[in-house]
């Protein structure tokens, strides 16, 4: 108990802060490694276990929702029926969010569509940007979840479940395949906000779970510095840092051959890894060595915190060796006025998004780089309030490219009022196991042994959708 007392004392008046960044921000403080002798960077031993076209994925979260009727799934019935009653059979029996007990009337597409690029792909007007990439993208219009309210439904996309506590998509990714940097996390997390309603997401979205606490996903801040106390305080310099870690490192070293207690080595690399990030995240951060051609290209504008900067640090992270990359951007809940929220957030978010892909691109990177846009479900083809929707978790659409994607494909089908998806359904648990094999792993085989349990990211569901491979 003493030498507890000690030791964290010890830490305290050290008068170094970083010690509680890597507490707090990259180690949860209640799950074990199971392998403390195993680098972050490493990969788990037989992974990966197929070929992989992917090293890596950037996943472009569109929070809230947005409205594939609006963005990407034309329905010409839809709009024939514009301000008619939904038909009954339709809904009959159906969850529906918010718009119990009213009268439902289908709202049609609320701006024009067309076709571009050799694919012919259908695009609508509030994304000209993506115009530019139509034959580069593969456009998946019949995605299905379980969930229809905002959280549980970003938990299911995040984890394959519903519950809780469940470890994230890119903490399964890491522990699985290590990442190819030792100075950064390897699965990092940005957000940015611009819409209506901005729904809140927790930092439970990126927790590693029951997997070893390294594999946590760490967010960075958009504005000021990145990660807490990554800075030295005064009259602190690198020498006086590594005497400190080297010192805890003894400390603990000895408490572990007492106690045996797992995290207590897990702890230490984040100590490690967070003194190596007082040097690599403000090289990231710093972007002097992008030419004014990149910044005007993505629209950004360094430490304004905005979508457009944080895909220019997505390519950054992406070029340093991160593995997984996730970019939220909150403000799709378009419950009404729908056409002007809808400016606003694609005004936000298509040229950067376009930059991000063209950018990789040209660096050949997006052949090796998986990146993937959408939000946790879609919006119904009824109308709620003055020109808005309600949630729809029943067919929506999300798209993927580079990574060994088919490009210029549009894949899957919803009905006739894009309410549910008919034809090539692809569940949440489809696209989970798709996006491990084209980095390489086998969904059955990524497993981990918690509470008696062999877990895995796709429950015991999910199906590789192999008709959207190049």
């Amino acid at each position: 108990m003493n030498n507890e007392i000690y030791r964290r004392t010890f830490l305290k008046d050290s008068g170094v802060g970083l010690g509680a960044a890597a507490f707090g921000t990259m180690v949860g403080a209640d799950s074990l490694a199971a392998n403390p002798s195993r680098s972050p960077s490493e990969p788990l031993t037989g992974f990966p276990n197929l070929p992989a076209k992917a090293k890596r994925v950037i996943f472009l979260c569109m929070a809230g929702g947005p409205s594939h009727l609006e963005t990407f799934d034309y329905k010409e019935k839809l709009a024939e029926m514009d301000g008619r009653p939904m038909p009954e059979s339709f809904t009959a029996g159906q969850p529906i969010a918010q718009l119990q007990g009213q009268e439902l009337k289908c709202l049609g597409p609320l701006t024009k569509f067309r076709h571009y690029g050799e694919s012919g792909q259908t695009i609508s007007d509030f994304l000209p940007w993506h115009a530019k990439m139509a034959d580069d993208i593969c456009i998946i219009k019949s995605l299905v979840t379980e969930q229809i309210n905002h959280d549980p439904a970003h938990t299911f996309m995040n984890t394959g479940t519903a519950l809780s506590g469940r470890p994230s998509m890119g903490s399964w990714i890491t522990y699985g395949l290590g990442t190819e940097t030792q100075n950064l996390p390897g699965f990092v997390v940005l957000t940015s906000v611009g819409g209506r309603n901005p729904q809140p997401i927790a930092s439970r979205q990126w927790s590693a779970g029951f997997l070893p606490s390294e594999y946590q996903g760490v967010e960075f801040s958009s504005t000021g510095d990145p990660v807490h106390y990554v800075r030295n305080p005064r009259g602190v310099d690198q020498s006086r840092q590594r005497s400190l870690i080297d010192a805890v490192r003894a400390i603990d070293s000895k408490r572990n051959e007492m106690i045996r207690d797992p995290e207590v080595e897990a702890r230490l690399k984040a100590y490690e890894l967070a003194f190596r990030m007082q040097t690599s995240v403000p090289e990231l951060m710093d972007v002097s060595d992008e030419s004014q051609e990149t910044l005007d290209m993505y629209g950004a504008k360094p430490g304004d915190g905005s979508y457009a900067s944080n895909c220019l640090l997505a390519r950054r992270l992406a070029e340093r060796g991160v593995r997984f990359i996730h970019l939220y951007h909150r403000g799709w809940d378009h419950h009404g006025g729908l056409v002007h929220y809808m400016n606003i957030c694609c005004g936000l978010t298509d040229q950067p998004t376009w930059a991000l892909l063209t950018d990789l691109k040209q660096r050949g990177m997006l052949e090796d780089t998986l990146v993937v846009w959408g939000g946790e479900f879609g919006r119904t083809p009824i109308v709620q309030g003055s020109n808005g929707r309600d949630h729809n978790p029943q067919g929506f659409t999300m798209w993927l490219a580079g990574g060994g994607v088919k490009g210029g494909l549009a894949y899957g089908e919803t009905d006739e009022f894009g309410y549910y998806a008919v034809r090539d359904k692809v569940h949440m648990h489809d696209l989970h196991a798709t996006i491990l094999h084209l980095l390489g792993i086998d969904h059955l085989k990524l497993t981990y042994r918690y509470a008696g349990r062999d877990f895995r990211l796709t429950d015991v569901y999910g199906e590789v959708v192999k008709g959207i491979f190049a």
